[in-house]
């Protein structure tokens, strides 16, 4: 059974630094595909960042380009988003996923094309 559980939410100011992490694990075959995606009360579950476990490439919202970074492990069992200049905006509860050939590509990525989430872990950015 997949699971994935996401761990370093918190509060921070305005501007300040906040590093997520993601451990996965259960999976029979390597996923390819694994995101960040963000929700606040209201709206949709938007896509934040993604990596292709194998190549290393990434794709980022326009919203966090240039703030925000995402990363895995050398196992790549460990997928990380780090996160600077937060806003107030960045605020909300963020979740780990992961996809196979499920994802289209399409972007930003459908939420309902990704079949396993965390529980979500939330980031608070106040003053």
């Amino acid at each position: 059974q997949v699971q994935l559980a996401e761990s370093g939410g918190g509060s921070v100011e305005p501007g300040g630094s906040m590093s997520l992490s993601c451990a996965a694990s259960g999976y029979t075959d390597s996923p390819r595909f694994m995101g960040w995606f963000r929700q606040t009360p209201g709206k949709e579950r938007e896509g934040v960042a993604v990596i292709h476990i194998r190549t290393g490439q990434t794709r980022i919202a326009d919203s966090v380009k240039g703030r925000f970074t995402i990363s895995q492990g050398n196992g790549k069992n460990m997928v990380y988003l780090q996160m600077n200049s937060l806003k107030p905006e960045d605020s909300g509860m963020y979740y780990c996923a992961s996809a196979g050939r499920e994802w289209s590509g399409s972007w930003p990525p459908p939420a309902d094309e990704y079949p396993y989430w965390g529980q979500g872990t939330q980031v608070t950015i106040s003053s």
